[in-house]
């Protein structure tokens, strides 16, 4: 038999359909309900602190199996099923703060997106390359969901899940998006391969040419990380060091009501800060160039309030280091109030400031307060918070930091302004003590190690009750703390001024990626219109 000439990773349509064995529909339904939220669920398994990334390949082989051939309306119903089963798991924590109505209500909106997803993938499935077009369209739906509404909600795209993978490189080459893109392709050339051999034993046997393509793509897949690895970013200036201490002062209990101990926050940072200033007196640490406190770690605005200022600055002058202290400072109209990063000095206050640029909806603030009041008591409880100026990084002893607070290092926008405003490394200044023992701030910290290599900068993490850390740039964590538990790193950072291709390009591979699945969808509509092929195929 002649080898076949399709792509390598083109649709096979396998056996002649009179010798396909009919199932019943019931057995046709159950099978695709379990392989869609069983690939959902596996694709949450292989999310941090659960060091499991390669569960992220048979979760989409598994998305493959069930939307192959599909027609839209069905892609879009087993897609919703794998987005459901994948973010309720994962977001969890969302409900321990607003309760269960609008942590599954969040949760099947978001799912809607990975609905839309699973119609493209299963309109491209049949075209030649069919999981390359349909890797694609992943992106494009993370891309949208990351952006709408209300600034969209990255959390949950796939590239987070692979701090610990070794397709971890690729996000040096083109971020995050070239990430999940890569990842997405491996797990949908598995399924290919799996599927070609289930629906044709004997294709082993007869043609085993069938099976080169995906396995090809597979393989070649898998390897891109570690060659990604050996591209080097663009020098700058010669590295250097610096010491730099994250301090983690923790709060009084779990939950929500820290906000109210306001004082006890600010009073344990600053005692936490004296003991390593103690520590540093008596040899016991070295002395830090530049410390970094919490988000959150004084909400009593200091420049209105000269008690809280004082506390700061007695830690100021007991480390000897200028500090960057997370405040949240009230406006002049006396209702909104700003997220901010202050680098306070010790006998001068602030010398630098930068707010937050993106705010967390429903947390930070609240869009259509008047009509989600409907939906949980909560929304009376959330924030009036306002987006502030600032190019995302402040200097610190002649260090240039990146800041991204909290909720901002899940979108590669704000990141990248850092770094494009000269950061030579970043902060992640956090506060995660509202969602208590959860997997939120191990999905945070996978997020930092992600952007280390993404952008080729040490990142230090500083978090009000853990989990705090040290990262290096090639994404390896040295250092973290417990958590609910006062704690101080002290780290020997290395200071970069490197470009990778990820942040010279910026945006670029996600738009191609975007654009290639928006194309091939459209080829696809083209395709089954002039085929006939809209419907689902028989099984």
């Amino acid at each position: 038999m002649a080898a076949p000439t399709a792509s390598p990773v083109a649709s096979d349509p396998g056996p002649p359909p009179a010798a396909r064995r009919r199932r019943p529909w019931w057995a046709a339904f159950a099978a695709r309900l379990v392989g869609s939220a069983g690939g959902g669920l596996l694709l949450y398994l292989s999310f941090p602190p659960r060091a499991l990334w390669w569960l992220a390949l048979p979760a989409f082989g598994l998305l493959w199996a069930v939307l192959h051939g599909r027609g839209i309306r069905a892609g879009f119903g087993w897609g919703f099923v794998f987005g459901l089963s994948f973010l309720l798991p994962l977001l969890t924590w969302i409900g321990s703060l607003v309760g269960p109505v609008p942590w599954v209500a969040l949760c099947v909106f978001e799912a809607l997106f990975v609905g839309l997803a699973g119609a493209g993938i299963a309109l491209v499935s049949r075209l030649p390359a069919g999981p390359l077009w349909a890797a694609a369209v992943w992106v494009g739906g993370e891309a949208l969901r990351s952006r709408v509404p209300f600034g969209g909600m990255p959390w949950g795209r796939v590239g987070f899940g692979q701090p610990d993978g070794p397709l971890l490189p690729v996000a040096s080459i083109g971020g995050v998006p070239l990430l999940s893109f890569a990842t997405v392709l491996a797990g949908l050339a598995l399924g290919e391969l799996v599927r070609r051999i289930v629906r044709d034993p004997g294709v082993v046997r007869r043609s085993p040419l069938r099976l080169v393509g995906p396995a090809a793509v597979l393989v070649l897949t898998l390897v891109a990380g570690p060659l990604a690895a050996l591209v080097p970013a663009t020098p700058g200036a010669p590295d250097r060091t610096a010491t730099i201490a994250a301090v983690q002062g923790n709060v009084p209990r779990l939950g929500l009501d820290f906000n109210a101990q306001r004082r006890a926050v600010l009073d344990n940072h600053v005692r936490v800060t004296e003991q390593l200033a103690a520590d540093v007196a008596a040899g016991r640490r070295p002395q830090p160039d530049i410390v970094i406190w919490p988000e959150n770690s004084s909400d009593i605005d200091p420049l209105q309030n000269p008690d809280a200022a004082a506390q700061i600055d007695r830690a100021a002058r007991a480390i000897k280091a200028p500090i960057l202290v997370g405040a949240v400072l009230r406006n002049p109209d006396g209702l909104t109030t700003t997220n901010s990063s202050l680098v306070w000095e010790a006998g001068l206050g602030v010398v630098e400031r930068n707010d937050k640029r993106r705010l967390q909806p429903f947390g930070e603030y609240m869009p259509w307060r008047s009509f989600f009041r409907h939906l949980s008591s909560y929304v009376d409880r959330a924030g009036y918070f306002v987006p502030g100026p600032g190019p995302g990084a402040v200097d610190m002893a002649g260090i240039r930091v990146g800041i991204a607070i909290c909720w901002e290092v899940a979108f590669d926008d704000l990141v990248e302004q850092s770094v494009d405003a000269g950061a030579t490394v970043l902060a992640v200044p956090s506060n995660n003590a509202t969602f208590g023992f959860s997997e939120m701030t191990y999905q945070q910290l996978a997020m930092s190690q992600v952007r280390a290599v993404e952008h080729d900068r040490s990142v230090i993490v500083a978090t009000t009750s853990g989990v705090s850390a040290t990262i290096t740039p090639d994404g390896t964590v040295t250092a973290s703390t417990r958590e609910f538990t006062p704690d101080v790193l002290v780290d020997r950072t290395t200071l970069r001024d490197t470009t990778t291709l990820a942040t010279r390009l910026g945006s670029v591979p996600e738009l191609v990626l975007v654009a290639l699945g928006v194309v091939a969808v459209g080829v696809g509509v083209v395709t089954r219109r002039r085929t006939g092929t809209g419907k689902d195929e028989d099984d």
